[in-house]
């Protein structure tokens, strides 16, 4: 595609703490952008609402603002790419949310004793590639349905509906309840090697089919959009894809055992799959994309409190995120270790009654320290989950960073020691937009499969610094501040048991 040429594609990045919009040309250079925040609420300990119009309106005003000053005919296509796992349930007939956005954050819905019996849980992983844990959907909508239709009379009926965010948003953009197939795998209701919503996980949580969305591959077909002003009405939406799953698209990231982790709220490390059977226990198996019936399967570790623990150790010194990291900046080191299991602990644990935790401290500590904890404690949780990714992939040789706290030269430094493997910063702070503007510009013509992979992508290299032995020393007074954390585990007489146990760690 000349570089000149007028078209473009419209990215839409619909996140946790607000809507992003990129406007793409055919160089794939980012010509404009926009950007509207979004809030949530706490209303009980461990419950996160987002409101539903306040993320729409969210969208309506990235969008206006991205354009603004542009030529909106210019755009050929939308992509869109959004937060995962978080729920909701609207009507059908006039669009209206019955019920809050309850974030993938939130902690408010307990497993049933049925949920908690070991085979439960194995069918679930069987079929769904996830555990049985919160922070994903089923639980969420077993929730909604149980508080706002216990008999499930009006979800049954099809007259409400139930969706992730990606529903949500295309219902309102085109009117029809669908969903995208790498975000129906963050649900636990999709059966992800069929991809299709699996009727046992449906009748474990107590979900109607008629309340579910019609499945689309991340490439659809999709319909036309409507009511998103500049916009005009019948410009195609070219693409559908999960936040992460966008971010390791925009990173080229085509082949079995090219891994990226995304820096957010939470963390996201993700890679293609060579077998899905080789698949550590501590990782969720996902649908990464599905195109012209193909589906790519990913290794995924999700961290639950990575940004999060941040923001948190910032509000209480008083300080900004990046005073914040300055302020750790000035120690360069700390005996402090900070466990952010603010809401149980993710990936590779999947413990949801482990703990937040800060431990190590002395009388000579100083605020200092606890910034440095807070931060380091990014790169440690990551850590774990690639050293869980290597179990499946193979020893990956490089690691793909994104997301807005990989600003952070510290923190980036910080991975590629821990993890004594070469870091790659994506030198674009935006890259889930980007990956949805990608394959939105892969189907609307403005580049083939070669030209996208031949699309310009910065890096910035960080590598490993310190010893085997440093190292080593790092890791281990890390696992033991996670071992304080955790929930109690059942002692064993077995000594091979606790071989394999510790081994774990």
């Amino acid at each position: 595609m000349d570089a000149s040429a007028p078209d473009c594609v419209l990215a839409i990045d619909q996140g946790t703490s607000g809507t992003k919009c990129l406007l793409v040309d055919g160089a794939g250079r980012i010509v404009a952008r926009g950007h509207a925040p979004l809030s949530e609420q706490h209303p009980q300990p461990g419950w996160v609402n987002q409101d539903p119009e306040e993320l729409w309106q969210s969208v309506q005003a990235a969008v206006r603002a991205c354009l603004q000053g542009q030529e909106p005919s210019r755009v050929r296509a939308v992509g869109l790419s959004t937060q995962r796992e978080s729920y909701l349930l609207w009507d059908r007939r006039g669009g209206q949310a019955i019920s809050p956005l309850i974030s993938w954050q939130d902690q408010r819905a307990p497993l049933s004793e049925e949920l908690r019996r070991p085979e439960t849980g194995q069918l679930v992983r069987s079929r769904s590639g996830l555990p049985l844990d919160p922070m994903f959907s089923a639980s969420k909508a077993a929730w909604l349905l149980d508080t706002y239709d216990p008999e499930r009379e009006r979800s049954g009926r099809g007259e409400w509906c139930l969706g992730t965010v990606d529903s949500w948003l295309l219902f309102r953009m085109t009117g029809e309840h669908l969903t995208e197939l790498g975000n129906a795998s963050r649900t636990q209701l999709l059966n992800v090697h069929t991809a299709e919503w699996d009727p046992e996980l449906l009748r474990l949580f107590r979900v109607p089919r008629a309340a579910l969305p019609e499945l689309r591959p991340s490439n659809g077909p999709f319909p036309a959009l409507r009511g998103l002003a500049p916009l005009p009405d019948g410009t195609p939406i070219r693409a559908v894809l999960g936040d992460s799953h966008a971010a390791l698209f925009a990173h080229g990231a085509f082949s079995p055992g090219a891994v990226k982790a995304t820096y957010g709220t939470g963390s996201s490390v993700m890679g293609l799959l060579h077998d899905a059977q080789q698949l550590d226990p501590g990782l969720c198996l996902t649908v990464a994309w599905s195109m012209d019936d193909q589906v790519q399967l990913a290794a995924e570790g999700n961290v639950r409190s990575t940004g999060a623990g941040l923001k948190w150790v910032a509000e209480l010194l008083g300080l900004s995120p990046a005073e914040l990291a300055a302020l750790a900046r000035t120690v360069g080191h700390s005996p402090v270790t900070l466990v952010p299991g603010f809401g149980g602990l993710g990936a590779p644990w999947w413990d949801e009654g482990a703990v937040g935790l800060i431990s190590n401290l002395t009388l000579g500590s100083t605020r200092a320290d606890l910034a440095f904890a807070a931060v380091d404690s990014i790169a440690q949780q990551v850590s774990d989950v690639v050293e869980a990714v290597n179990r499946s992939v193979g020893q990956i040789q490089v690691l793909y960073t994104d997301g807005g706290a990989t600003a952070n030269p510290d923190l980036m430094q910080r991975q590629a020691d821990l993890i004594d493997t070469a870091v790659l910063r994506s030198e674009n702070a935006e890259l889930s937009a980007l990956g949805a503007a990608h394959l939105a510009g892969l189907g609307a013509g403005l580049w083939d499969a070669q030209a996208l992979r031949d699309l310009p992508r910065e890096r910035q290299t960080f590598r490993p610094q310190i010893t085997a032995a440093e190292r080593l020393r790092l890791r281990r007074v890390w696992r033991e501040a996670v071992d304080r954390a955790r929930t109690p585990q059942p002692a064993s007489p077995d000594a091979s048991a606790l071989t394999s146990q510790a081994t774990r760690y």
